[in-house]
């Protein structure tokens, strides 16, 4: 039995031919003109499909003769995920702030390094990460717990000081207003034109809290009962202007104020999803590891699932293991649009 036939043949060309990262460490091309072996997402001049064979690992390839490219490092790859996997574990299970330089050393990296390539992977920084976790502790619990000082400490906090200056900042909202449902916080909020449909925009003082295609104001209400919900302003209309250019032109990114709140695992995931570049997609799989559980993919497409911004977190890059589409919560057909749209058919 060939190398090939345990590998898509097909579906791994296209992932070399539109130098997918997501597909980097699943398998390695091989040039039998070249007798170089390369990951997916190599910038190298592709050769020609007859020329190309595959096997599931850089081992495999040299077992058949071929050498690693030193343009791509094809052999790195699997290396790095495994370091991003246990600094997220690391960094999960702590009890205390984690510096850079003890996180590098007990994954085998130095620090400048691996924090290039932990935000490559995850597209934050360790420090930004780690916040994101005591935030989403945080925010589940002051969802339990009696009293706000309770829940400081139940999150992994040193003090209510540092919780202020920091979950107080990504909740986007003070403790107590958190505790109370969104009671004395305003969203504002409009309904834009797009080619793909009506398009719900609302935010608060802080950023975006819901972009949906097919809703209005009482949805948004339905969601934030005790907020105070206002239609329209200045403000808001800036940055739906913005909104919407993610839907018709997303080769023309913005980096947009966002105000959500998950758990730790769904922010990680939209983590995830916002530092895939347009034209690229990832597989639930890839989601899950990234975000620190490789084995929770179920849960990786619910958070997806559980995203409260449309299009800018782009849960429509996601797909699914096999390749095929997964689902989408305002229709499959917008998802393939959007696709199409950066080039990904």
């Amino acid at each position: 039995m060939s190398t090939e036939t345990l590998i898509d043949a097909d579906l791994a060309w296209a992932a070399f031919e539109r130098r997918d990262r997501s597909f980097d460490g699943k398998f390695v091309g091989a040039v039998k003109t070249t007798g170089i072996y390369c990951k997916p997402s190599c910038p190298a001049r592709h050769p020609k499909r007859a020329h190309v064979s595959f096997f599931r690992d850089g081992e495999a390839a040299r077992a058949a003769g071929y050498r690693a490219c030193l343009r791509c490092k094809p052999d790195e790859v699997g290396r790095e995920r495994v370091a991003v996997a246990q600094a997220i574990e690391l960094l999960e299970a702590a009890e205390e702030v984690v510096s850079l330089d003890e996180l590098a050393m007990r994954v085998g990296y130095a620090p400048h390094h691996f924090h290039r390539l932990f935000k490559r992977a995850t597209g934050v920084t360790p420090a930004a990460y780690a916040r994101g976790l005591r935030a989403g502790k945080a925010a589940q619990a002051l969802s339990t717990e009696d009293r706000v000082t309770d829940a400081i400490y139940e999150a992994g906090y040193s003090g209510p000081s540092r919780f202020y200056a920091e979950a107080g900042k990504r909740l986007g909202m003070t403790p107590s207003a958190w505790k109370r449902g969104g009671a004395g916080v305003t969203i504002r909020w409009a309904v834009a034109k797009t080619s793909l449909g009506p398009l719900l925009i609302a935010a608060t003082d802080k950023g975006l809290c819901r972009v949906s295609f097919e809703e209005g104001e009482e949805a948004l209400k339905r969601r934030f009962p005790n907020a105070d919900i206002q239609s329209g302003g200045k403000a808001l209309a800036e940055l739906a202007e913005k909104v919407v250019a993610e839907v018709e032109h997303p080769e023309r990114h913005h980096d947009l104020p966002l105000d959500v709140q998950g758990t730790a695992f769904q922010e990680a995931v939209w983590q995830a999803l916002r530092a895939i570049p347009a034209g690229e997609t990832r597989s639930y799989a890839d989601l899950a590891a990234i975000a620190g559980n490789p084995k929770a993919v179920r849960a990786a497409g619910t958070a997806c699932g559980a995203n409260h911004l449309a299009v800018v977190i782009p849960c429509h890059r996601a797909h699914r293991s096999d390749g095929s589409m997964g689902g989408y919560a305002y229709g499959i057909e917008r998802k393939v649009e959007l696709l199409k749209r950066e080039g990904v058919e």
